[in-house]
């Protein structure tokens, strides 16, 4: 079997270090791991499949010899690391927003698109958390009926905004019980003028506002999935809320199709669809919840109803790990599809 050359950039980080766990468990073919972060991050030491690593200050030269270099560090680092990898002959397969629309970068969900990532030119782009979760269902429906409209409500957990959110939520529940007040530091946004606190709260923004009054998140939505789904005029519109979870998105997806559908084949089509399971029994309040999907590979499915208010119309309540499937798995799965092709 080929071994590669695997370098990970953000290794110190709450992506990076999913990242490493799941080469481990997938078996990933590498001969050489290469762990690199920010000078302040360098020198640590992380455990990786038994073995310790020495966590290295990213350079040029760190990238000599690599194959594949997963970026997890942030789309500025990105921006300034990224060709400097492709330079030295890495297949660059970024995590953040840096190059996920550039018209030269494919942006792949490999059971949506994998063979997109073939055209790469060095940098293959991973979507975002919540793009991926919500494309994973909808690609089946789009195959079979059309798709004529995508609305998305979203409750994501903070394992979003990373390490450091997910530390707040512990400390603020903690500090909630003891009647302390709560002291709030990283959400919505840490560079943010403002902050508040997430612990039994819901805070209608993630990322910064841009454009008549939407967040970068909701835009990321609407352009990634059409972009995914190679549908550049796909009206859809985002509204994105963080929760008091610590891991798995949740999104509540209305979709409207071009040819009918009803919620039994709905159920069938996404059933067979790979990385998607359906949990739909509601008369045994059966549906995904992020409590049983954290840590878990598959995007699940269920509260699959018609929409009587359009011709052909269908709801859908869509959880999936944005650790995993929304951000780690799916890079190396995007790895593994290419070294496949490579033969």
């Amino acid at each position: 079997m080929t071994q590669y050359n695997i370098a990970v950039l953000g290794a110190t980080g709450a992506v990076g270090q999913e990242l490493l766990s799941i080469l481990v468990e997938r078996q990933f073919p590498y001969a050489e791991l290469r762990l690199l972060a920010s000078p302040r991050s360098a020198g640590r030491r992380v455990a990786v499949g038994g073995r310790d690593y020495l966590v290295e200050a990213v350079s040029a030269e760190a990238f000599q010899g690599i194959d594949f270099a997963f970026f997890c560090a942030g789309g500025s680092v990105s921006q300034c690391w990224a060709e400097e990898a492709v330079r030295a002959g890495a297949i660059v397969i970024d995590n953040t927003s840096a190059f996920r629309l550039a018209p030269d970068v494919p942006l792949v969900v490999p059971e949506v698109n994998g063979e997109a990532a073939l055209a790469h030119r060095g940098i293959i782009a991973n979507p975002n958390c919540s793009t991926i979760i919500m494309v994973m269902a909808l690609k089946p429906i789009l195959d079979e009926a059309g798709i004529k409209r995508v609305v998305v409500s979203t409750y994501q957990a903070v394992s979003g905004a990373g390490f450091a959110a997910m530390e707040e939520l512990r400390r603020q529940a903690e500090d909630y019980v003891m009647g302390r007040e709560l002291e709030a530091k990283v959400l919505p946004v840490a560079s943010g003028q403002r902050h508040y606190p997430i612990a039994f709260n819901l805070i209608p923004q993630i990322d910064v506002f841009a454009e008549d009054g939407y967040t970068k998140e909701e835009w990321k939505m609407v352009r990634e999935t059409q972009k995914i789904l190679g549908i550049t005029d796909l009206p859809i519109t985002a509204t994105t809320v963080r929760v008091p979870t610590m891991r798995s998105h949740c999104e509540a997806v209305n979709v409207e199709t071009e040819r009918p559908m009803s919620p039994e084949r709905c159920r069938e089509i996404l059933a067979q669809f790979p990385g998607v399971k359906v949990l739909d029994s509601p008369e045994e309040q059966a549906y995904p919840m992020p409590q049983f999907t954290s840590g878990l590979d598959e995007v699940y499915v269920g509260r699959i109803r018609k929409d009587p208010t359009v011709p052909y119309g269908l709801n859908l309540w869509i959880v999936g790990d944005q650790i995993r499937k929304g951000a780690a798995l799916n890079a190396v799965q995007i790895a593994e599809y290419v070294t496949r092709q490579m033969g």
